[in-house]
């Protein structure tokens, strides 16, 4: 195990396509999985009786159950002197009820030996996800295969990694927790304001210039933000957390679900937040002129329009050298919101920086005129044929810059 890196999360995992045996009850009644030589490498040759195990089944568009739960792995012919037959035996449960034929099926080995059973629907973009994070091959069948994080195998845990964990409801611990501990002391435990903390984040790496690359830089800044609001939310709600939640003596329900959802809103809106706020950055390091938040049509306001919005309004500006670009963070169904933004601009721009985002949708973006860009360090993450499609960062610049002559 390192510390950063996946090891850190999982011993190893098995993976493969659900059967309609597995999957459908109507087949099949069974709670188990065969304990063939991948799961055997994953858990071992002795039993494991009642384990605590996390289910969490995931689908498009933010659609996820989860469910704490036991698994028992037996040797089903413990008392024959010559055979063994292994099985994984689980009890019924919200998540496994949800599966379908030919969904992917994750099993994965915690440090602690907890087990996770992890079920993304076919097609989706968690799929894409948990497939690149694991090192899966794309054109996993019926078959487990097993991997683990040995011999070099591993996998840093950046931005886009802890982007999944935290898909998957898993915390990172930051290797450099005093550090940034001590790069915080300034604000006295109180949020500041999402530019100030945009602004420090960039300030605590100063050797970034987005000049020497703008995928590069915004990828930089995003993750040192995500690493130092996480290391502070941590501290600020472990405090609440110790102080409890109690009303008049009894347990106050409705307020810890309210604060919970406090939390949970503002890791939401500062994300995107951060992320505009450094885009910003990047455009007025390369002398872009742009509006952000523009008006347009019907109230509508873009989150970036170039060159602004004097030009966009003045008829006899050129409709060709109009760009606008959508900013989401997490892109999930949100992105058909920026095609009724800019109606002048028919062939819009959203940059994200979700990983792995499905086919189905990436095509139905292309076929509605909207093209994805993605940071360079993102790409892969996608399929070949997705690749070639996207734009990064530094390509979107150089079109802008080019309509601007």
């Amino acid at each position: 195990m390192q510390k950063g890196f996946l090891s850190e999360y999982f011993d190893g995992v098995v993976a493969k396509r659900l059967s309609g045996v597995e999957s459908d009850p109507d087949q099949s009644n069974q709670h188990e999985f065969n304990g063939v030589k991948p799961i055997k490498k994953l858990l071992g040759n002795n039993r494991l009786t009642d384990c605590p195990a996390r289910f969490v089944w995931l689908g498009e568009e933010n659609e996820g159950v989860t469910e704490d739960s036991f698994v028992t792995w037996y040797d089903s012919r413990e008392n024959h002197p010559t055979r063994s037959e292994f099985r994984l035996y689980f009890r019924s449960n919200s998540v496994m009820e949800l599966t379908s034929t030919g969904d992917l099926l994750i099993i994965a080995k915690r440090p602690s030996g907890d087990i996770m059973i992890i079920v993304a629907a076919e097609g989706s973009t968690v799929e894409n996800q948990l497939l690149w994070l694991f090192g899966v091959p794309v054109q996993i069948g019926a078959g487990f295969e097993y991997r683990d994080f040995d011999d070099g195998d591993d996998t840093e845990v950046d931005f886009t990694t802890r982007y999944i964990l935290d898909e998957l409801g898993i915390d990172v611990e930051e290797p450099e927790a005093e550090r940034l501990d001590t790069l915080l002391e300034r604000f006295n435990g109180i949020f500041p304001t999402t530019a100030v903390f945009s602004t420090f984040a960039r300030q605590t790496i100063p050797e970034v210039n987005p000049l020497d690359g703008a995928d590069i830089a915004l990828l930089a800044w995003m993750e040192q933000e995500e690493k130092l609001f996480r290391r502070m939310e941590r501290h600020i709600v472990s405090d609440r957390l110790k102080e409890g939640f109690s009303n008049a003596g009894d347990a106050d329900v409705d307020g810890f679900i309210k604060f919970s959802l406090s939390v949970q809103n503002r890791r939401k809106s500062r994300s995107g937040y951060a992320f505009e706020n450094h885009l910003e950055e990047v455009f007025k390091a390369y002398c872009i002129k742009y509006d952000r938040q523009a008006v347009t049509e019907n109230k509508s306001k873009p989150d970036f329009l170039f060159p602004g919005e004097e030009e966009y309004h003045n008829d006899d500006f050129p409709i060709s050298r109009l760009t606008m670009l959508g900013v989401k963070s997490t892109c999930k169904d949100r992105w058909r919101q920026v095609l009724s933004e800019a109606a002048r601009i028919s062939d819009k721009h959203l940059i994200t920086l979700e990983p792995g985002i499905s086919e189905n949708q990436t095509n139905e973006m292309a076929a509605n005129r909207l093209q994805l860009v993605i940071p360079r360090g993102l790409h892969e993450t996608y399929r070949d044929n997705q690749q070639k499609w996207l734009l990064d960062l530094d390509e979107f610049i150089v079109l802008v810059k080019n309509r601007e002559l």
